[in-house]
């Protein structure tokens, strides 16, 4: 897979061991982390030894401000643990500082248009919490389609696990539909 994909105002590349000081931080934004672990910190040592090696390892993409060149967070396109190589899903995480701005629906269209132009994917997948209305909103503008919410007993439950997950996809046909001839 490509080292780096441009869009117009973001450089999406892989991580290197060099940015673990911004995934850190990132990673330790209770606000960022609402919806993932209740905004509990990460340790440094778990953010070095486990996820730093894992995003290098795997399809994940450091998000880099043009022409600043801030790190504004990540953005991933794999294949779910359990899931057809063909169906990957998309996922973000951006500092506050991003927010409202675009950049994660301009970053999640170009990783979309990339699965399915360059990796022959036949659909794309995210998923949040219900609850979670700004990372749905970048689903919808992204194109995707809500499909379905789901509930599940989780062993540690933060604030509005009550009303589900959701997951929103996006089909070859209907990517291809609208790319522009």
């Amino acid at each position: 897979m490509d080292i780096y994909l441009e869009t117009d105002r973001l450089i999406l590349r892989r991580f290197t061991e060099s940015d673990a000081d911004d995934l850190f931080h990132l990673h330790n934004d209770p606000d960022v982390m609402r919806y993932l672990n209740g905004g509990k910190p990460t340790p440094r040592k778990m953010i070095v030894e486990e996820t730093l090696p894992r995003f290098i390892a795997s399809g994940f993409w450091a998000a880099i401000e043009k022409p600043s060149e801030a790190f504004l967070g990540w953005f991933h396109l794999r294949a779910a643990k359990g899931k057809p190589a063909d169906e990957p899903e998309l996922g973000y995480r951006l500092h506050k500082s991003a927010w409202g701005k675009g950049y994660a629906t301009e970053g999640s269209r170009a990783l979309i248009d990339k699965a399915f132009g360059e990796l022959d994917a036949r659909r794309v997948f995210a998923q949040t919490m219900t609850v979670n209305l700004g990372s749905r909103r970048v689903m919808e503008k992204s194109g995707l389609r809500h499909v379905r919410t789901s509930f599940m007993d989780w062993p540690d439950p933060i604030d509005g696990t009550d009303q589900g997950e959701v997951e929103y996809e996006l089909l070859r046909p209907d990517w291809e539909a609208r790319r522009p001839t």
